[in-house]
């Protein structure tokens, strides 16, 4: 999986008022977690936006001081106003302990179904997946390539040898569906040759 580096600042405070002022300095305050210590720092706003607002996932190599880790957002604050990020937690990764990560789905191959006017339907852009760290990937390639009018891809229709997927098995990922057009040439053929 990609990684992106990221150096932060140690913050010595942690009250509302430091993280204001933080704020308003265009750093975010975050937290570090999942290691040895719990390290609270401040990062640049700028810094975060290719990891946060963009599909792919992606591990993120720390510089914090003196410490240095690998991580991934576990979770992220938003203003309900303003959409402005107001706090970061990352989980430190172990590399020797599964973690879960919500991965994109990239659909791969041309569907016969969709050739013959059916309509494509996605239903999950994204799937849960557990994995060591160094065994993660930046898409999950889901093959359209057999999909017919009628028929779908569902989460047990996937394998794979060191992932697992912890979403629902009989949920949907993408199927192919009867279009309005495909049914109205169908509606016409068969008044026609019920007209002979």
């Amino acid at each position: 999986m990609k990684s992106i580096a990221i150096s932060g600042s140690p913050r010595e405070n942690v009250g509302k008022r430091d993280a204001k002022e933080l704020r308003y300095e265009g750093k975010v305050p975050a937290v570090l977690y999942g290691g040895k210590t719990q390290t609270h720092f401040s990062v640049s706003a700028a810094d975060l936006k290719p990891v946060i607002y963009t599909p792919e996932v992606h591990f993120i190599d720390f510089e914090i001081g003196a410490v240095k880790a690998q991580a991934v957002i576990q979770d992220i604050q938003f203003h309900p106003l303003t959409e402005q990020i107001l706090h970061v937690d990352f989980l430190e990764l172990d590399q020797t302990k599964p973690i879960s990560i919500e991965i994109p789905i990239r659909l791969t191959g041309t569907s016969p179904g969709v050739k013959m006017g059916g309509k494509l339907v996605q239903k999950l852009r994204k799937l849960r997946i557990k994995a060591l760290p160094k065994d993660h990937v930046d898409n999950i390639d889901v093959s359209i390539e057999g999909l017919e009018v009628g028929k779908s891809v569902r989460v047990a229709d996937l394998k794979f040898d060191k992932l697992i997927i912890t979403n629902a098995k009989e949920d949907t990922i993408v199927s192919v569906t009867t279009s309005r057009a495909l049914r109205q040439a169908e509606q016409d053929a068969a008044a026609s040759t019920g007209k002979k």
